[in-house]
């Protein structure tokens, strides 16, 4: 059994984005981003599970599934889940979901895909 530190990182599925708010970013490079978070946290010496949701109700059930299934140390939200003026409500949700199904786990933001081991390395 591991005893590396379990990280969730939760992010808007690239097929649900609104590019125009995000100027030179793609859906492949979003994945490029997903993949790239995911060697960090392997070579940090972290296993990490990524959660993509939508932008309605199934974002919710999506995040609950993958807690009700799997213990995390900490829970990301990222950066354009957070930031994304358009969904704060969505972000709400998502952050109480988080504090109701893995209430032990630290919660944590990144501003990037390039600093998010660096944020949950703040919590760990």
């Amino acid at each position: 059994m591991s005893t590396a530190q379990r990280v969730l990182l939760i992010g808007f599925d690239p097929s649900v984005v609104d590019y125009s708010k995000w100027p030179g970013l793609t859906p492949e490079k979003l994945y490029a981003a997903f993949d790239a978070d995911a060697a960090s946290f392997r070579e940090a010496g972290f296993e990490s599970q990524v959660c993509l949701v939508d932008l309605g109700a199934m974002a919710e059930e999506s995040v609950r599934k993958v807690l009700a299934a799997q213990t995390f140390d900490v829970v990301l939200i990222g950066a354009g889940v957070r930031t994304s003026v358009d969904h704060f409500l969505l972000f709400e949700k998502l952050v109480n979901a988080v504090h109701q199904h893995a209430g032990k786990a630290r919660i944590c933001f990144n501003t990037g895909p390039t600093d998010s081991v660096a944020a949950v390395q703040r919590w760990v």
